[in-house]
């Protein structure tokens, strides 16, 4: 498994990912889970939660307003948002057909549908628990286009889908995975790989995930095989950002509405100078914290993942210094050259 780190490149300059699959072999793993993987489930129903569920923050991009998630269960197939505060919108599908943009100083996954007006800033750490937890069906109901933000990553929408039970919905899941080996890559080494599984017979959604800052986080590498139970230790990671960006948003930043207004503090966001952390970091594993690459790994890489809304992608991933806007041109290149196809758990 991840022995060919590398496919068909889709995009990207081929002298970048030659430059950045050497400094990817490299990098050392720092805890490997493999060991603990376990297979997709045989043949399905889908699944929807049982009750409805509520949580409350303040909000990411206006954090002196306090906002409100309802996690419903829906007989919809797929994630949905559904703006309160629009009553002429229809709800918005968790799709790579609605992704708006990436953002720019804060970089987010922004889905809309229909009318401007009609968006969801900061989906991923929400569409993210798609994968991660495997429910097939839920709609979300927000009160504004600005979700709530939360000191533990995403830990209490976790917790709340799993506090709201489970029931089966009359359809048999779904399961998709990528006809090829298929790379994507940036101009400076980033890059990203899909494939499909290793063994067919034990399907996986199994991810290699490496980050390099040039700040105290440094190189990090995880690899693990998605399932509850590592998605939501994964989850509790923060946003991480670099003490210089931070510093510009307390100064500059200020002159611009949605960074003077954000929630961000040192309670929700890992701050990182060139030296140290300016906070304290999460997650250790052997005495190095490795809170940035899980949060990559588990709230902005399967977010991604998640957009793919023909069924659960399983197959192998492997990730390397890649970011939303990489991660969401992958999953654009999938749809328009057909790469996509239906997988069959054995059972």
């Amino acid at each position: 498994m991840f022995e060919t780190p590398a496919g068909r490149l889709l995009g990207g300059p081929v002298a970048a990912l030659e430059q950045g699959l050497r400094a990817w072999q490299r990098q050392a793993v720092d805890w490997d889970l493999l060991a603990e993987a376990k297979p997709a489930a045989a043949a399905r129903a889908q699944t929807t939660i049982e009750r409805p569920a509520e949580v409350r923050g303040r909000g990411t991009f206006f954090g002196k307003s306090i906002r409100t998630l309802k996690l419903c269960p829906t007989d919809m197939e797929g994630w949905w948002f559904e703006r309160t505060d629009l009553p002429d919108s229809l709800p918005v599908r968790c799709s790579i057909r609605n992704v708006w943009t990436t953002g720019n100083v804060v970089s987010n996954i922004v889905l809309r549908s229909g009318s401007p007006h009609n968006y969801i800033r900061m989906a991923e750490h929400m569409i993210a628990l798609r994968m991660g937890l495997g429910i097939d069906n839920l709609l979300i109901q927000l009160d504004s286009g600005d979700p709530p933000l939360f000191d533990r990553g995403s830990t209490e929408l976790v917790q709340a889908l799993r506090g709201a039970g489970l029931r089966q919905v009359n359809r048999p899941a779904s399961y998709v995975t990528v006809r090829e080996r298929v790379t994507i890559c940036n101009g400076h080494g980033g890059f990203l790989t899909l494939a499909p599984p290793a063994d067919p017979a034990k399907p996986l959604l199994a991810i290699d995930a490496a980050v390099d800052f040039k700040t105290a986080i440094g190189k990090q590498r995880i690899r693990f095989a998605v399932d509850p139970e590592k998605f939501a230790y994964g989850a509790t990671a923060r946003t991480n950002t670099s003490a210089l960006k931070m510093l510009y948003c307390k100064t500059i930043g200020l002159l611009f509405a949605d960074i003077r207004n954000l929630g961000y503090s040192f309670d929700n966001l890992l701050v990182a100078g060139r030296l140290g952390y300016w906070n304290k970091p999460l997650l250790p594993h052997d005495g190095k914290s490795l809170e940035a690459v899980w949060h990559r790994a588990t709230l902005d890489l399967l977010a991604a993942i998640a957009l793919i809304d023909d069924g659960l992608f399983v197959g192998e991933i492997i990730s390397y210094k890649s970011g939303h806007g990489l991660d969401v041109e992958m999953v654009q290149r999938l749809y328009q050259e057909a790469l996509l196809t239906p997988f069959v758990p054995a059972g």
